[in-house]
């Protein structure tokens, strides 16, 4: 087996590029829901930081790559804004399907609300960026963290439930 080189700290493009990806997809979320009215958008905004907020609390806190650049530069923000947590609970860590839901929400929700919108107003553009918001949420996202993210990361090699989550066999 190959051993693949990690990061102490990711290059500066990969951080920028991934964020890129995820800014975009929440930068989509938030042009669909505005045409819903000010309380969907402003609702999907709190969601959007709530989600952040719960990351970086909840993981990065813990992560190998707090205070350095991950992947999603969270790491450097992380120390930033939060006390150092306890390594050992990152590793510790269990995820579920069900754990990950809302944030499989960040895009289902735009999507489920564009479509719906589109049915009674059809719009060339809106189309065009369900299609785009589709795309990057489940291609854009897959690339970024198998071709970058994941692939170089040393807390994969210490230990990631995302990582036992996402390379179970299937039964």
């Amino acid at each position: 087996m190959e051993h693949i080189k990690t990061y102490e700290n990711f290059p500066l493009r990969i951080a920028v590029f991934s964020n890129i990806v995820s800014l975009s997809i929440y930068t989509i979320g938030i042009y669909v829901l505005a045409g819903f009215g000010i309380l969907f958008l402003a609702a999907y905004l709190i969601y959007c930081l709530w989600l952040e907020a719960r990351l970086l609390m909840g993981s990065c806190v813990n992560c190998y790559y707090y205070g350095r650049v991950c992947a999603f530069g969270k790491g450097r923000l992380c120390s930033l804004l939060f006390r150092k947590g306890d390594p050992k609970k990152f590793t510790a860590a269990e995820i579920s399907w069900r754990q990950i839901i809302p944030d499989f929400l960040v895009f289902i929700i735009p999507l489920a609300g564009g479509a719906l919108f589109l049915v009674g107003n059809f719009s060339w553009l809106l189309a065009v960026l369900l299609a785009v918001l589709a795309i990057l949420s489940f291609g854009g996202t897959a690339f970024v963290r198998s071709s970058y993210a994941c692939k170089y990361c040393r807390q994969r090699e210490l230990g990631c439930p995302a990582q036992k989550l996402f390379s179970q066999k299937k039964r």
